[in-house]
């Protein structure tokens, strides 16, 4: 038996008031389309199908991955939108999951518990639903005296009784495929010229079949999005989700309510988040850190027994034993390897910076790579721009650099060699040498007692 998977992402969401779709709003730092995509991937034998219609093109494109795209060119309703992957699944499966990627809390685990009730229940339906006390849009589920479902009715049509109905439609589905696609045939227009996907669920009570309902064990999977004040509620269950697996995984972290880690990073266990910590987009940390307070990692690797405090690091790299703030910018394509110690207000950018390496506080490193043991004075700036193109400044092992020495790319500086406090270094210094001055001149060969 092959299952496949239609998720609705066609809406505009015009309760959104934004120019971007509503599936493709983050959540935990992730178009929340993805994360229904997530859910079923490993459920179906198919690439899911993926229904859109508003701005359909940028849909797709922000979705690198295995997927059918069926195009809704009119928004007519919910059973419209899944009448629209007829053509491309017709045939091809038994089984019909449907999702809306307006619901990113909802869990594999749930749907595949969804699947499982849907094949024992001998039923061309089975549906899900939350009990709650906010309804959010969604439709109430009607049931008869002896506690079967009979139909699901929209908020938009609902009487006064059935709003009182406390049971909501979470408009996640189990559909017999050959029973849908004959069924979509005679779903009704609604008075709002819209076709229900919803209405199929009466049409199984009429025809005699029972209808199944699977109550959500944490109604928090229920709940969706229409507006940024929802949006707003789901990225913080998403957060207080992820939060908690990182913690029963061995990751301290000393306030959850102001810890924010995305749902692609990963985590090594002894370590130790700080308040006020942002870990952002594919970034990896290391065991036994300690990150934080008000530091924010994106995209970057982390190694471990690292100290990080009120830092960002974009795009960079961070190896084993490195202590690094308060203050300091790590750009994109910085490298700090193993011991390095970066102080207050340090700013490195597409550079690497041998182990050992300490750069003490107020310098800036750009298009530079620097060797093992180096001191770093005060004030140091790699001088690597020159208005039209940025170059290369060379720094050998064990040299120091005193305080305030401008660095004018591009340059090399030689293994041993040593700049006095204030220098301007506009040519290549020699191994074992100390330079001086503005612009820097060769003092002296240094000796080992140096």
């Amino acid at each position: 038996m092959r299952t496949a998977s239609i998720i609705l992402a066609a809406g505009q969401g015009t309760r959104m008031h934004s120019k971007l779709p509503k599936v493709l709003h983050h959540v935990a730092g992730k178009p929340m389309l993805w994360y229904a995509m997530q859910a079923v991937r490993a459920l179906v034998d198919l690439p899911p199908a993926i229904v859109v219609g508003y701005q359909a093109e940028a849909v797709q494109s922000a979705i690198n991955e295995d997927a059918l795209f069926v195009l809704q060119e009119q928004q007519l309703g919910t059973g419209h939108a899944v009448k629209c992957a007829r053509s491309a699944l017709e045939g091809r499966a038994d089984t019909l999951l449907v999702t809306f990627a307006d619901m990113p809390l909802l869990r594999s685990e749930s749907l595949a518990r969804l699947v499982r009730m849907h094949q024992e229940s001998g039923s061309p339906v089975t549906m899900t639903s939350f009990i709650g006390d906010e309804a959010r849009g969604f439709g109430r589920v009607v049931r008869d005296a002896a506690g079967k479902v009979t139909a699901i009715v929209e908020q938009a049509v609902a009487t006064p009784e059935q709003l009182k109905i406390r049971e909501y439609n979470v408009s996640a589905y189990c559909f017999d495929a050959e029973w849908l696609w004959g069924a979509l045939d005679q779903v009704p227009v609604s008075p709002k010229g819209e076709y229900y996907l919803t209405d199929v669920v009466g049409m199984a009570v009429e025809q005699g079949y029972p209808v199944v309902s699977m109550i959500l064990e944490d109604a928090s999977e229920g709940v969706g999005l229409n507006n940024r004040v929802h949006l707003a509620t789901v990225e913080k269950l998403m957060r207080a989700r992820i939060n908690e697996k990182w913690m029963l995984a061995g990751v301290t972290l000393v306030d959850p309510d102001t810890t924010y880690i995305e749902v692609e990073v990963m985590i090594g266990k002894d370590t130790v988040i700080q308040p006020n910590t942002h870990l952002r987009g594919k970034s990896t940390i290391g065991e036994d850190c300690e990150i934080g307070p008000d530091t924010t990692v994106i995209d970057s690797v982390v190694g471990s027994h690292v100290r990080l405090v009120a830092s960002v690091l974009e795009g960079a790299q961070v190896h084993d034993h490195v202590t690094m703030g308060p203050y300091c910018h790590l750009r994109k394509g910085a490298v700090l390897q193993e011991g390095v110690h970066l102080g207050n207000f340090g700013e490195v950018k597409d550079s690497v910076l041998g182990p050992g390496t300490k750069m003490g506080h107020f310098s800036y490193i750009g298009n530079a790579t620097i060797g093992e043991n180096v001191n770093i004075g005060a004030g140091t700036i790699t001088c690597n721009y020159d208005g039209e193109t940025k170059h290369p400044t060379e720094i050998g092992d064990d040299v120091f650099i005193g305080s305030d020495t401008m660095l004018v790319a591009p340059v090399k500086i030689g293994d041993r060699s040593k700049t006095g406090a204030g220098s301007v270094v506009t040519r290549d210094v020699p191994q074992d040498t100390l330079v001086m001055g503005v612009p820097a001149k060769e003092k002296r060969k240094l000796e080992k007692s140096d």
